[in-house]
């Protein structure tokens, strides 16, 4: 779950990403299934997958990349773009294939102190 700040008193507001398939907009996962049907050849990126700079916050935080049983057959749901509240304040969507290495710098940076406060190493 990530927030968004604002301006006026530097609280974050929640933004909500599908992390459950009861939670990921039926009109998404039927477009992406509609998507790879009509494909005349095999597609070389999920379409879930896609980056679209146009998208705000909110509609990147709501996008999911797989929305899918695995292999032992527990149904998974991974968000194309994970929401992290940097530390100047703002927040940053990282989308789960081209920045995986920022997440993983930032998952090293960010921890929760004993009083549930996320402090940067």
């Amino acid at each position: 779950m990530a927030y968004e700040e604002t301006a006026s008193n530097h609280e974050f507001k929640e933004i909500q990403q599908p992390l459950t398939p009861e939670e990921v907009d039926p009109g998404q996962k039927r477009a992406q299934k509609e998507e790879i049907q009509r494909a005349d050849a095999p597609l070389t990126v999920n379409p879930g997958d896609r980056i679209d700079n146009s998208k705000t916050l909110e509609e990147k935080a709501k996008q999911v990349a797989v929305n899918a049983p695995d292999i032992t057959g527990d149904h998974i749901v991974v968000p194309t773009y994970f929401v992290f509240n940097m530390p100047d304040g703002t927040q940053q969507a990282l989308h789960h294939v081209k920045d995986a290495e920022k997440i993983s710098d930032m998952i090293r940076l960010a921890r929760m102190d004993e009083n549930d406060n996320q402090i940067w190493c």
